[in-house]
Protein backbone atom coordinates (compact mmCIF):
# COMPACT_ATOMS: atom_id res chain seq x y z
CA UNK A 1 0.00 0.00 0.00
CA UNK A 2 1.26 3.45 -0.89
CA UNK A 3 1.57 5.67 2.22
CA UNK A 4 2.69 8.79 0.32
CA UNK A 5 0.24 11.67 0.60
CA UNK A 6 -0.81 14.06 -2.10
CA UNK A 7 1.13 17.40 -1.95
CA UNK A 8 -2.08 19.39 -1.43
CA UNK A 9 -3.04 17.16 1.51
CA UNK A 10 0.33 17.67 3.16
CA UNK A 11 -0.01 21.43 2.70
CA UNK A 12 -3.43 21.36 4.37
CA UNK A 13 -2.12 19.30 7.27
CA UNK A 14 0.77 21.72 7.70
CA UNK A 15 -1.64 24.58 8.53
CA UNK A 16 -1.82 25.58 12.16
CA UNK A 17 -5.17 24.39 13.50
CA UNK A 18 -5.10 27.04 16.27
CA UNK A 19 -4.84 29.95 13.84
CA UNK A 20 -8.11 31.75 13.14
CA UNK A 21 -8.54 33.78 9.95
CA UNK A 22 -11.55 35.85 8.82
CA UNK A 23 -11.79 34.21 5.41
CA UNK A 24 -14.20 35.22 2.68
CA UNK A 25 -17.09 35.87 5.08
CA UNK A 26 -15.01 38.37 7.04
CA UNK A 27 -14.04 40.14 3.81
CA UNK A 28 -17.67 40.33 2.64
CA UNK A 29 -18.83 41.74 5.97
CA UNK A 30 -16.02 44.31 5.95
CA UNK A 31 -16.82 45.29 2.34
CA UNK A 32 -20.53 45.65 3.19
CA UNK A 33 -19.72 47.89 6.17
CA UNK A 34 -17.46 50.03 3.96
CA UNK A 35 -20.11 50.34 1.24
CA UNK A 36 -22.78 51.21 3.82
CA UNK A 37 -20.56 53.88 5.38
CA UNK A 38 -19.83 55.38 1.96
CA UNK A 39 -23.54 55.42 1.07
CA UNK A 40 -24.65 57.02 4.35
CA UNK A 41 -21.96 59.73 4.10
CA UNK A 42 -22.96 60.48 0.50
CA UNK A 43 -26.63 60.66 1.49
CA UNK A 44 -25.88 62.90 4.47
CA UNK A 45 -23.76 65.22 2.34
CA UNK A 46 -26.58 65.50 -0.21
CA UNK A 47 -29.15 66.21 2.51
CA UNK A 48 -27.00 68.81 4.26
CA UNK A 49 -26.37 70.52 0.93
CA UNK A 50 -30.11 71.29 0.70
CA UNK A 51 -30.19 73.07 4.08
CA UNK A 52 -30.38 76.85 3.93
CA UNK A 53 -29.13 77.97 7.34
CA UNK A 54 -29.16 81.58 8.50
CA UNK A 55 -27.88 82.09 12.02
CA UNK A 56 -30.06 84.17 14.32
CA UNK A 57 -28.25 86.93 16.25
CA UNK A 58 -27.92 86.58 20.01
CA UNK A 59 -30.49 88.38 22.16
CA UNK A 60 -27.84 90.45 23.96
CA UNK A 61 -26.29 91.98 20.83
CA UNK A 62 -28.85 94.09 18.90
CA UNK A 63 -26.17 96.54 17.63
CA UNK A 64 -24.20 93.77 15.96
CA UNK A 65 -27.34 92.47 14.28
CA UNK A 66 -28.25 95.89 12.94
CA UNK A 67 -24.77 96.46 11.51
CA UNK A 68 -24.70 92.97 10.00
CA UNK A 69 -28.04 93.51 8.27
CA UNK A 70 -26.99 96.91 6.93
CA UNK A 71 -23.92 95.33 5.28
CA UNK A 72 -26.05 92.90 3.25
Amino acid sequence: MNTAMHPAATALLALDQNKVTPGILGFLVFAALGAGTWWILKSMNRSLGKVDFVEEPEAGAPEAAASAESKK
